[in-house]
């Protein structure tokens, strides 16, 4: 079997340049995790219908990101609860085109995904200047209570769709970072399908055909529930259960 490295190797190229007009700063989201192992048959069965994003000859980018929230999680906890209209806060580096943003994510009563960000290079100071002037704007709260919590990197696939505005990441390699303390989720893939409406997705109909349902829990509730102790998490549980049973995932039983 070919390797996902191999596959994605063959697929038509896009640039950051060309993929300009498919940015969806204001989206909809579905999500979903599967093994690894799983990978190459899903990259395969894509192909046709996607193009790759190629970063000066990378095809898989590799992504750093520290998060924000309050000392007492605020963000965190809204989400564990379910609340709407709630905010994430973090900068993010972008290795291999040496780019860094400072963005705040958006979810709304609608369901839609908004996405504001500037340009940061390095990890800014939020209590003064630029950074403090755009989230003063952007937020409903004091910036001033924001505190780094933690890293969350990984690496990236971003899959553009040939004829439709849809964006596709593939994100591998999770590892959670606080206090210079590692944990890693290398069997896991998460992916996510970023559309500016509800129209048919290629790849929400592989899902399916490969019996893989809908939903995750984000990137930056699942590291705040796995590397910190005294927190609410019972909300996510079953969520978290099941990510960790990919772990065991035999790929050799799916017969095709």
């Amino acid at each position: 079997m070919s390797t996902f490295l191999d596959i994605l190797s063959s697929y038509e190229p896009i640039t950051l340049a060309e993929m300009d007009g498919v940015k969806l700063m204001d989206r909809t989201d579905t999500k979903y995790t599967f093994n690894i192992n799983k990978l190459s048959h899903v990259l395969t069965q894509a192909k046709p219908f996607y193009k790759v994003l190629d970063v000066e000859g990378n095809r898989i980018s590799r992504y750093k990101t520290l998060y924000y929230d309050t000392t007492d999680f605020d963000l965190y906890n809204q989400h564990h609860s379910g609340k709407l209209n709630r905010y994430k806060i973090r900068h993010r580096t972008y290795v291999e085109s040496k780019l860094g943003f400072l963005e705040v994510k958006y979810k709304n009563n609608k369901g839609r995904t908004v996405k504001t960000r500037i340009k940061e290079k390095n990890i800014p100071e939020l209590d003064n200047g630029k950074a403090f002037e755009f989230l003063e704007k952007t937020l409903p709260f004091n910036p001033q209570t924001l505190i780094p919590k933690i890293w969350i990197n990984y690496s990236r696939i971003t899959l553009v769709n040939k004829t439709s505005a849809e964006r596709l990441t593939l994100d591998l390699f999770l590892e959670f970072e606080k206090d210079n303390q590692k944990q890693m989720m290398d069997y896991l893939v998460i992916a996510e399908v970023k559309q500016d409406s509800k129209t048919p997705s290629p790849f929400i109909q592989i899902m399916k055909d490969e019996h893989i349902r809908e939903g995750s829990i984000s990137k930056y509730c699942f590291g705040v529930a796995s590397v910190f102790n005294n927190i609410k998490k019972n909300n996510f549980k079953s969520k978290i259960l099941n990510i960790k049973k990919l772990k065991d995932y035999d790929f050799t039983t799916i017969s095709k």
